[in-house]
């Protein structure tokens, strides 16, 4: 199964997006404290995020804590800094895989990235573009991850509301 992961996000309406996509997919969230905002009931009922409710959360309390009780898990690292192109990458289908993604100002520590060469993804950009905002990324790796499942369980044929498609 698939997760997404975001280290000390500062920008709720980042990740209010994420975990809006999170829903859409029926992907869990981590979020890994400090967060630069409020998630509590009443922050969540204000923001009118009404999708909040159907979303599988976790919270740790660190990095730290996060990675050591995920360290035999297949842990993805997304950075602007990774050699290895996202897509180039074959997620494990029979394991559990963490799309791990770094604040917004900062990204991944670099001491963890050395530590999974092999698992640092990158997606592409052209020329010096700084990076892809955040919750746009985690919606590149996540239908990365599910276009190479074969979207299971995911409906893939929309109707129209008006009127009928040709066969």
């Amino acid at each position: 199964m698939v997760h997404v992961c975001l280290f000390e996000p500062e920008i709720p309406q980042n990740t209010g997006n994420i975990a809006r996509t999170c829903v859409a997919t029926n992907t869990p969230l981590h979020l890994v404290h400090p967060l630069g905002f409020d998630i509590s009931d009443k922050a969540v009922k204000r923001s009118g995020l009404d999708y909040w409710k159907d979303l599988v959360l976790f919270e740790y309390e660190s990095v730290d804590v996060f990675l050591d009780e995920h360290k035999d898990d297949e842990l993805c690292f997304f950075s602007t800094k990774g050699r290895h192109i996202h897509s180039y990458y074959n997620f494990s289908e029979d394991r559990d895989v963490y799309l791990i993604f770094g604040k917004e100002s900062k990204g991944i520590d670099e001491e963890i990235l050395i530590s999974h060469p092999e698992t640092t993804l990158r997606i592409p950009m052209v020329n010096d573009t700084r990076s892809l905002n955040l919750s746009n990324s985690v919606a590149i790796a996540l239908y990365e991850y599910y276009r190479q499942i074969g979207y299971h369980s995911f409906n893939t044929c929309g109707e129209l509301h008006h009127l009928k498609w040709e066969m």
